[in-house]
Formats: C-alpha cells, sequence, structure tokens
C-alpha cells in the first residue's frame, strides 16, 4: 500500500512500478504519486472513465500504465497506448503469488510488442507474473519482467542473475 511505496522510496533509487490493482483507483491515484511512484498502472476494467484516470496521473508527474488481464482481449487496451508509458499483461491471474505462467499470454505479449513498435510508442511492455527460469526465453518481447515469487523464494542473487543472462 501507500506506506510501502513511500517507505521504498526513501530507500531505493530505482523507479517505483506501482500496480494499481483496486477498483475506482482515481481515489488513490494522489496517494500513492505523493508517496513517491514512478509508474501508476491501473487496470482497464478498474474504473468507467480511463482517459481520465490516466490524464489524472500524468497531471500529478507520474508514467501513466495500464494492465491487461488474462481474461481480456488486446482490444480492451489499444485505444489507450499512446497515452501510456506501460502496458502490463498479466500472464498469471492477479492476486495470488506464485502462480504458473499462462502460456497463451505469450500471443498477447507479441501482438502488444508489435503494436508499440508499428506505431513508434515510448510504451513499455511488461510482464508479470510466473516468470521464471524456464519462462523468460519466451518473453523477450518485454522490456520489464516482474518476477517476484521467483526471485524472493530463491537466492535473489542467482535468480537476478539467471534471469538477466536468460
Amino acid at each position: 500500500g501507500i506506506p510501502v511505496v513511500a517507505a521504498l522510496k526513501k530507500i531505493s533509487r530505482i523507479p517505483l512500478d506501482v500496480h494499481l490493482m483496486i477498483d475506482k483507483p482515481e481515489k488513490y491515484v494522489e496517494q500513492f504519486v505523493n508517496a513517491g511512484a514512478d509508474y501508476l498502472t491501473i487496470h482497464c476494467e478498474s474504473t468507467a472513465d480511463i482517459p481520465a484516470v490516466l490524464t489524472q496521473i500524468r497531471q500529478l508527474g507520474c508514467r501513466p500504465g495500464i494492465t491487461l488481464r488474462p481474461g481480456t482481449p488486446i482490444g480492451a487496451i489499444l485505444p489507450y497506448l499512446k497515452r501510456v508509458d506501460l502496458a502490463l499483461v498479466m500472464s498469471v491471474e492477479p492476486g495470488f503469488g506464485g502462480q504458473g505462467f499462462m502460456e497463451d499470454q505469450v500471443v498477447k505479449i507479441q501482438r502488444l510488442r508489435k503494436e508499440i513498435d508499428d506505431q513508434s510508442l515510448p510504451c513499455l511492455l511488461e510482464v508479470d507474473g510466473g516468470v521464471n527460469e524456464q519462462t523468460v526465453a519466451r518473453l523477450g518481447d518485454a522490456d520489464v519482467l516482474v518476477a517476484g515469487s521467483y526471485i524472493f523464494n530463491n537466492d535473489y542473487r542467482l535468480a537476478i542473475k539467471t534471469l538477466r543472462e536468460a
């Protein structure tokens, strides 16, 4: 939550990528930005007015992002790609760590990469869920990988090294 973001901002120089898995994120955007979020990513299903929330995030000096859940068609976020700095593909169902990678998400990742590249958009492509030493090779189209369970359930130095060298 907000206190965790604030605490991390005090001790880290790397950009903080905050993924809001909440309904009506517009109620909390300002608090997360003030706590130190550098990227603030919302789910396309979480609000009735996606453009307004993305504008709110940017106007507060933060980089907006949009999330695609496994069951959501890619077309749901395509209209917003020009408005975001980060497009996140969830490759597991949100909410629980340690789930297995959903192979059918590779096609979405590849299609989203093509859309971003074809439009020459300055948008990072991020993948979250099931990222480990076995799945990383299929995720070369992504700019950012979230590998929480893999890193924190292993020797984190070795896990990070393994992912970087894959």
